[in-house]
């Protein structure tokens, strides 16, 4: 089957896909807890993860900032993992004083767009309660900044969209908190649109289609990322609400739906068929329009698990005509 003939590029563009796209993630901290049991459902289940040999997963591999440790990355950034098959978070920041900005250069090219590309970057660099107050004391070092993170990623992305790019690049970029977007709307449309805009719009020039992730709560901005050209957009449910996703995305943008990874560890299998065939009836239709996604920590009973597995596959089919 081509690309064009999938049902992951028809629900993308509304062409009446034969089924709901569906997928589920297992972080290698699941692995490293359940081990052959996991493996067990994921054999059942090839629909979600294809054809798989008993005996083919490495329960214990992990690598990069998955791994325990710190680990320094080419922005100078330091990751600390205390729990190993879960990403890391950043302890150790290049520029913790605001005059450090004026003579920070981006590193050498060729360390691609890793998650965070834009605004955690920021983050990343200065510390989240100095980036907070850049934002809100707006000084000429935060535009500097911006210009210098933005400048790398555009030319990362040209290698990339040069380089035999793929048809749908991958964005990700934690945007939102659990209630609320970290600053205002205001100042993200001011400092941050026009980075996304510009990047989105080389992948449009080059025939490519935009996706972009995002956790947190980022209701009052789908809209200015749609505009900005995504084509898929990955939000979480619980930080957004059902509703309003289907306000602001429903027939205007694919959504990829990142399903309730906040209630799977405490509830029941009953409670996520539920919740799957709720999402599937509000967000999707025959036209297309809506993926599945859920992803699996360690603190996800393995019933749960196969529940997830199963209410994807009993309702993927919702839709068909």
């Amino acid at each position: 089957m081509s690309e064009r003939e999938s049902d992951w590029y028809k629900a993308m563009m509304f062409s009446h896909p034969g089924h709901i796209p569906v997928s589920v993630g297992l972080l290698p901290a699941a692995w490293m807890k359940h081990r052959e049991a996991l493996e067990e459902i994921v054999l059942r289940h090839p629909i979600i993860f294809g054809e798989r040999e008993k005996g083919s997963v490495d329960f214990d591999a992990v690598s990069g900032t998955y791994a325990a440790g710190d680990h320094v990355d080419e922005w100078g950034c330091v990751w600390r993992n205390i729990a190993p098959g879960c990403e890391a978070f950043v302890t150790g920041h290049p520029l913790p004083r605001r005059e450090m900005v004026s003579n920070f250069q981006a590193p050498a090219p060729g360390a691609g767009l890793p998650h965070g590309f834009m605004f955690l970057r920021l983050t990343y660099l200065r510390g989240y309660e100095e980036m907070m107050i850049d934002f809100a004391e707006e000084p000429p070092e935060l535009q500097r900044l911006i210009d210098v993170v933005l400048d790398y990623n555009v030319g990362e992305l040209n290698r990339q969209l040069s380089d035999g790019p793929p048809s749908l690049m991958h964005f990700g970029d934690d945007l939102g908190m659990q209630i609320a977007l970290p600053i205002s709307p205001e100042k993200w449309r001011k400092y941050l649109k026009p980075c996304y805009a510009k990047l989105y719009g080389m992948c449009h020039q080059a025939g490519v289609d935009v996706y972009m992730h995002s956790d947190g709560h980022t209701i009052p901005i789908i809209a200015d990322l749609i505009e900005c050209g995504v084509n898929v957009i990955n939000p979480q449910i619980r930080a957004n609400g059902l509703e309003a996703l289907v306000r602001e995305c429903k027939g205007k943008a694919c959504v990829d739906l990142d399903l309730d990874r906040q209630m799977f560890p405490f509830c029941t299998p009953t409670d996520i068929d539920a919740h799957i065939r709720e999402a599937v009836e509000k967000l999707g239709s025959s036209e297309g329009g809506l993926w599945l996604s859920a992803e699996v920590g360690p603190d996800v009973p393995l019933e749960n698990v196969e529940a997830i597995c199963q209410g994807l596959e009993r309702w993927r089919g919702y839709w068909r005509g």
